[in-house]
């Protein structure tokens, strides 16, 4: 696992696509790319950091996410 600088473990989120990108802005797909998503139903564990939280933010409507 990750560590964070206090020398912890840092947390993890799965994330699933769970609608197409198709018919939605082009930037939200190329969001869905940046995250590793690739299919419905793909998932991909990445950590919870600022940046991810953004993203995940942004295709809420498309993704699926847990801890």
């Amino acid at each position: 696992m990750a560590k964070t600088q206090a020398g912890q473990t840092a947390k993890k989120l799965t994330i699933t696509l769970r609608k197409s990108t198709i018919g939605f802005n082009k930037t939200q797909a190329k969001t869905v790319q940046g995250l590793g998503l690739r299919r419905i139903n793909h998932s991909v564990e990445l950590a919870d950091t600022p940046a991810v939280r953004g993203m995940i933010h942004k295709v809420r409507h498309l993704v699926e996410v847990s801890e």
